[in-house]
């Protein structure tokens, strides 16, 4: 194997908080964008895109921030090619020690018809925009959305316009997911081959997953040329998806012999920010999922365990140490102390404080009462639910009382705590879980619709916690609550709740709280 030090470099270019916080539901709070760029610029992320600024004062705020407290990576804010859009980004990144504008302007010609452009005015476009992004700013990136559907000659055309125009990243998007590996790299060989001054800028690649095959586009991109990669945390996305981070990282480090790229990325950290986004986004991480799946590294065939015992090589490609598992999972039980759990908790890749985990500790207590023994992902359920209650939720569950069978009406006796006044209601249902969700909207009327209603134990036994996953759509707006509890129909309560606390959250944001007008951008790159 090659020294890294002596491989190219590929560069990580990070955008959950801005590709990845459009998938529907997966809307984050400022605190919780901010603790993950933290995370991302910790691991060694080379660009973070932190958001869209125009889109709304509140992401205007949080790209800010990041700037702000960024310390090695480069903070990257998201424009449309509008001199308004560039310029409310450059105010929003302008503080961060690297500042970077990314503009965009879909090029196919469906794209083009949306702004009814013709090729001409398109190509003035862009010279105009991408000039003046870096007349504020030195880096600039810029990308032809729905680059792979777009005719080859314009798109040589236009990438030539915004180098000449000073771009210094050119971002190749396959916006829809509707490249194959052959086909992406033979496009990143194309425009490096065809393009005038291609040798000066780096190329970017940034694939949506609606084909299933976002990081094999994405490395293909890389062996054809192409020196960054866009992805996002568990491939977080809209639609199917982004090539996620995880993936393209780690198969660059365990197939080194044939992608002889080197990241800066330190894959320690993977699995715990891994659990974080899923956390703050309320998207479940899919058991089977490559490196951060519940299942990357378990074993039940007889086969499989006894090959294990032998050499661990045998049916493993990487080890748990490598992206920040301990290789086991010890439980804890209702006599472990706090140390343990502190040290637990460290070996999981979470540092607290003594407030932090004075709160987790008890929370932690009362569940071992309850459950004979605590294991890794019954933490991890336990500090989501704990993340949960630290934002200055307007309603909590107080107080639930269900009557289920088969004789009885099933019904569900609830207290809700409403801006700090609590209020009962008494509702029958179809089933317990029925009863209980009409009793909160009946406690607090909303128009939202139940789109998920998911349940998946945590952990093995009758005594599992059951985390419980729900979707409400209001107006366009989607949010997604997520709760934890060893009685299914109280962790239903709860995370009902979150979604609808979530819901408050998102009016707030989208109220016309500044001179700055809210911008719907379902569509981008």
């Amino acid at each position: 194997m090659t020294d890294t030090s002596e491989q190219d470099r590929v560069l990580i270019f990070d955008t959950t908080l801005r590709d990845g916080e459009q998938s529907p539901g997966a809307t984050m709070s400022h605190t919780e964008k901010l603790e993950i760029a933290a995370l991302l610029d910790e691991m060694g992320v080379d660009i973070i895109e932190a958001g869209f600024p125009i889109a709304s004062e509140g992401d205007f705020e949080a790209v800010s921030e990041i700037a702000k407290n960024a310390k090695n990576s480069v903070i990257c804010g998201l424009s449309r090619a509008q001199i308004p859009d560039i310029e409310r980004a450059w105010e929003a990144v302008k503080h961060a020690p690297r500042p970077r504008i990314h503009t965009f302007i879909g090029t196919s010609p469906l794209h083009r018809a949306i702004p009814n452009l013709t090729m001409d005015e398109m190509a003035e476009r862009i010279h105009e925009t991408v000039t003046h992004a870096r007349n504020l700013c030195e880096d600039v990136q810029w990308s032809p959305m729905d680059a792979t559907r777009t005719e080859h000659d314009y798109l040589c055309r236009v990438v030539e316009i915004a180098i000449r125009a000073g771009a210094t990243t050119i971002n190749i998007p396959d916006t829809v997911g509707y490249t194959a590996p052959r086909e992406s790299a033979e496009l990143i060989r194309m425009l490096i081959e065809r393009v005038p001054g291609a040798d000066t800028v780096i190329f970017s690649t940034h694939c949506h997953n609606d084909l299933g095959m976002a990081t094999a586009n994405s490395l293909a991109a890389v062996e054809a040329g192409a020196r960054q990669i866009e992805c996002t945390i568990n491939g977080l996305g809209e639609r199917a998806g982004n090539t996620a981070l995880e993936e393209v990282v780690m198969a660059l480090r365990v197939r080194n012999d044939i992608m002889p790229f080197a990241t800066g990325i330190d894959t320690t950290k993977i699995m715990n920010i891994s659990r974080r986004v899923s956390q703050v986004s309320g998207f479940p991480v899919q058991y089977n999922k490559a490196i951060v799946g519940k299942n990357a590294f378990a074993h039940e065939s007889g086969i499989h365990q006894d090959g294990m015992l032998k050499n661990s090589e045998t049916f493993e490609i990487m080890r748990p140490q490598d992206i920040g598992l301990s290789g086991t999972s010890l439980p804890l039980g209702k006599h472990s102390g706090r140390a343990a759990l502190r040290a637990k908790l460290r070996d999981m890749g979470y540092e607290m404080g003594d407030n932090q985990l004075k709160d987790v500790f008890v929370r932690f207590k009362s569940l071992a009462d309850r459950k004979k023994e605590v294991y890794d992902d019954d933490l991890i359920a336990l500090l989501r639910d704990a993340g949960a209650a630290d934002q200055n939720e307007r309603i909590k569950v107080k107080f639930l009382r269900v009557v289920c069978g088969t004789e009885a009406p099933q019904s569900a006796d609830l207290i809700l705590e409403i801006d700090g006044v609590e209020t009962r209601e008494t509702c029958q249902g179809d089933g317990p879980v029925d009863a209980t969700f009409k009793a909160i909207k009946a406690l607090f009327p909303t128009t939202a619709r139940l789109q998920l209603y998911q349940v998946h134990a945590v952990t093995e036994g009758t005594d599992a916690q059951a985390t419980v996953s729900v979707r409400l759509e209001e107006d366009g707006k989607i949010v997604t609550g997520q709760s934890s509890d060893t009685d299914t129909v109280v962790a239903s309560a709860k995370a009902y709740v979150n979604a609808l606390n979530r819901l408050l959250v998102r009016r707030e944001k989208s109220a016309p709280d500044s001179d700055v007008k809210t911008v719907k951008y379902t569509d981008t790159v």
